[in-house]
């Protein structure tokens, strides 16, 4: 006998519910158990286990993280742990590395397919490196072989290295469905910008400068875990947008517009009504502003420099500063081409001459890198008068170059493309600035 559709699907939530109630108890012991063996093998990771809470919720069929909450549904947790008993742990620490590495924060801001199985595929990195005694998973020997693939491609197994590949690379449909196979754990599905994960953001962000420093206590005298190190290397970097710093080098000056902020209608509309066309209040015609009035944009032209990514640099710069509310009617900004010497200084006067430079302006240079010219050339230009108060220098180079040692009177900002390899080093004077050229 048939049970009609409602009638059958109340049976069946019934049978589930109490499958759920059969199973919760159990499944809490296995993640308990995963707990205290992580805590007993990577102490340093206490902290962070602390300011997540594992919770059960029913119909999940997965495992997903929030933040604040490690959601898993024990029926599938109870099944998974049949097959593999180490499913557990590794789960527990999948999870927990992509809250230290801020995996989940940066999800509104990308290519949201492509960041996660980044995302996926450098938790396991590290989770693999580690090592941890009652990890392993059977397939660990395939996804070996696939990580050392990939870190031939990407150098460094970092989520924002893999995501670039994944969005940027010829991976193709059947290739990205083998990696999710080896390698996703976890939904993403709360992995939603909301006010409540950004305020744990900065917290996972401590947490993570925090893990950084007892990883090395930890890895003393055994094999270092690079992608772990990377990761973390990555979540504490402070990011700032490029727009926000060039905001920096902005003055206040009066500029040519009409002020409605100090214009008294009142009195305008009353002249108008009693005298016919004469208002008692003129619309000041003046308006205080803080825009880019001078500037230097210093454009490294050695040999490692190449055109496309200097154009990609310009045209980012340019977007962000053409705009009436960042620069000033009249400018006074140079673009100055230098590899070991000064090769070419052109001068921007208004917006027309700024296309005009990227429409038509080759590169010159090509030769070995010295930052120094550059700062006695606008030293020198400074001692005939030519910039009135200059405010900042933004010196764009993806080499290494010899820095001058004295402070100048101006702020200076290096711009290095992040190409995936180390960090160059500055003066302490200087703000060092690595530009993520998908952006």
């Amino acid at each position: 006998m048939r049970l009609p559709g409602r009638q059958k699907d109340l049976r069946e939530s019934g049978k589930m519910s109490e499958l759920y109630e059969k199973a919760r108890p159990l499944a809490e012991k296995a993640v308990g158990f995963a707990r205290d063996s992580i805590l007993v093998n990577i102490r340093f990771l206490d902290v962070a286990m602390s300011a997540l809470v594992p919770t059960p919720r029913e119909g999940l069929m997965g495992v997903a993280c929030d933040g604040r909450k490690l959601f898993y549904d024990p029926v599938f947790l109870l099944k998974k742990y049949t097959e593999e008993p180490a499913y557990v742990v590794r789960m527990y620490l999948h999870v927990l590395f992509h809250m230290i590495f801020s995996h989940s924060f940066r999800f509104g801001q990308v290519d949201r397919e492509s960041w996660g199985l980044g995302a996926d595929i450098a938790a396991e990195a590290a989770v693999m490196e580690l090592e941890m005694p009652g990890t392993a998973l059977f397939k660990d020997e395939e996804a070996r072989k696939k990580l050392g693939y990939l870190q031939g491609e990407v150098r460094a197994l970092t989520a924002e290295k893999l995501y670039r590949y994944l969005k940027n690379g010829e991976v193709s449909q059947k290739e990205r469905g083998e990696l999710c196979r080896l390698f996703s754990v976890d939904s993403h599905s709360f992995w939603e910008p909301s006010q409540e994960l950004a305020v744990s953001a900065e917290e996972w962000k401590k947490l993570s400068q925090r893990i950084g420093a007892d990883l090395k206590t930890f890895s003393a005298g055994k094999s270092k875990s690079e992608s772990m190190e990377k990761s973390l290397l990555e979540a504490a970097r402070d990011r700032y947008p490029y727009e926000e710093l060039l905001k920096k080098f902005m003055v206040s000056n009066e500029d040519l517009q009409v002020n409605d902020e100090e214009f008294d209608y009142i009195y305008y509309t009353y002249g108008l009504s009693r005298y016919g066309n004469m208002p008692l209040v003129e619309p000041l015609e003046y308006k205080d502003s803080k825009k880019v009035k001078e500037f230097v944009i210093a454009i490294d032209t050695s040999a490692s420099c190449r055109g496309a990514l200097v154009r990609s640099f310009l045209q980012k710069t340019y977007a962000l500063l053409s705009g009436e509310d960042n620069f000033f009617q009249k400018m006074n900004v140079h673009i100055i081409q230098c590899d070991h010497q000064v090769q070419k200084d052109t001068k921007i006067t208004c917006r027309e001459d700024l296309d005009a430079f990227l429409a038509h302006e080759k590169l010159v240079g090509f030769g070995s890198t010295d930052f120094r010219p550059v700062f006695a050339y606008v030293d020198e230009l400074a001692g005939k008068g030519e910039f009135e108060n200059l405010k900042g220098m933004v010196y764009f180079t993806d080499g290494y170059g010899v820095y001058p040692r004295k402070m100048p009177s101006y702020g200076v900002m290096f711009v290095f493309p992040d190409n995936g390899g180390g960090e160059p080093e500055v003066p302490p004077w200087a703000v060092r600035v690595l530009l993520d050229m998908e952006e």
